[in-house]
């Protein structure tokens, strides 16, 4: 689901609520005494909340989805090359521009006129605010480049578990570059997530015994200690656009995306050119494989959604969560993985870690005191 940016009325009062700063419609900075709160300013949190979580419970079983697809389709033995995962990246970039471009034009009474007056003027004619998605796409770029090169040298379980550490380094870029102030309970729940998740992946004896390679292992840290920091630094930064700016989410996705297309299309020539001039950009392609693409997609607009709708460390929680929900589903479903008491230990934690987070712990406020 991806709605559009509120933009914030004069009349409009700010308050915080959990940490955020949320509008309060129809009520002054400050209320006269035993002074009710307009219903308004109550049904706005209300659906403000609930946006909040929807987006978070649709991010993680996009996610989940995604992951248990993808998984699919790489395992998959099927005649001919295997489809190329830079092509796959491609696409999903040229389907989300349009999934966007189609929501514009509904929005515009389904005028292709009104549909190119807005993108004309929202994306040409403001080339300072479009040019601003271009360190993140650059950087979510380079993220993804990194991770192949992590993947190369370490093992699954040690990937996972140390690409756990950008939820820290997204709390420190939140503090430094939105000026957000976490809490003792915050930063507990930080602490308690990341063990909680080192839990759920941690291996067994056998397995790191089976699993070691002979790649290199600090080349693979590096890789995906710099990869922890890209994307901490990209996902504030696009949260830092998404909420000072009057521009809609749809917008900005189809700005990310035109400079992703970009990247993507560089990064496919140089990683698989060969492959593609021999073979073209489909090969392999099925419809499981279709389906990992479309998932890909409408993953960047949910992301978007919940960032403007919550912030960047709670869907690092969903991301992290969805790990644990593959994993539960892989046993189910795929029967190649054997829960041991360390994922329910891990399991717990995760669960402990999310309530804590998100609970606000500010007393209440009588109003006979006021």
């Amino acid at each position: 689901m991806v709605v559009g940016t509120q933009e914030t009325p004069a009349s409009m009062s700010v308050t915080m609520l959990n940490g955020q700063e949320q509008p309060k419609l129809g009520v002054s900075a400050k209320p006269a005494p035993f002074i009710r709160e307009e219903p308004s300013s109550i049904s706005y949190t209300f659906v403000s909340n609930r946006l909040k979580y929807v987006s978070l419970g649709v991010l993680m079983i996009q996610t989940t989805s995604l992951v248990l697809t993808m998984r699919y389709s790489r395992t998959l033995q099927s005649e001919g090359p295997r489809y190329l995962a830079s092509s796959a990246v491609l696409l999903s970039e040229i389907l989300k521009i349009l999934i966007c471009s189609l929501l514009i034009f509904s929005y515009n009474s389904c005028s292709v006129r009104d549909l190119y007056q807005e993108l004309k003027e929202e994306i040409v004619h403001r080339p300072s605010e479009t040019v601003k998605l271009v360190i993140p796409s650059g950087v979510y770029t380079l993220q993804n480049n990194l991770l192949y090169v992590a993947l190369s040298n370490l093992d699954a379980a040690t990937y996972q578990v140390t690409y756990q550490l950008k939820i820290l380094t997204t709390a420190l870029f939140s503090i430094s570059m939105l000026g957000r102030r976490l809490g003792i309970c915050q930063w507990l729940s930080l602490f308690i997530l990341m063990t909680g998740i080192a839990f759920v992946q941690w291996p067994t004896r056998s397995e790191f015994e089976s699993k070691m390679d002979s790649g290199s292992r600090l080349i693979g840290v590096l890789a995906i200690l710099f990869a922890c920091f890209s994307s901490g630094f990209a996902g504030v930064y696009f949260e830092k656009i998404l909420k000072e700016t009057k521009q809609s989410v749809l917008i900005r996705n189809i700005q990310l995306g035109l400079f992703g297309l970009f990247f993507g299309l560089t990064g496919m020539f140089l990683q698989d050119g060969d492959k593609v001039w021999e073979n073209g950009i489909l090969q392999g392609f099925n419809s499981v494989t279709w389906a990992v693409v479309i998932l890909q997609a409408t993953g960047g607009l949910i992301v978007a959604a919940v960032i403007k709708y919550a912030d960047n460390i709670l869907k690092s929680f969903a991301m992290s969560g969805s790990i644990m929900l593959s994993t539960v589903i892989s046993y189910f479903w795929l029967q190649d993985f054997n829960p041991s008491s360390l994922f329910f230990v891990g399991a717990v934690l995760v669960i402990t870690a999310t309530f804590l987070y998100g609970y606000d712990w500010k007393p209440g406020v009588n109003p006979s005191k006021q």
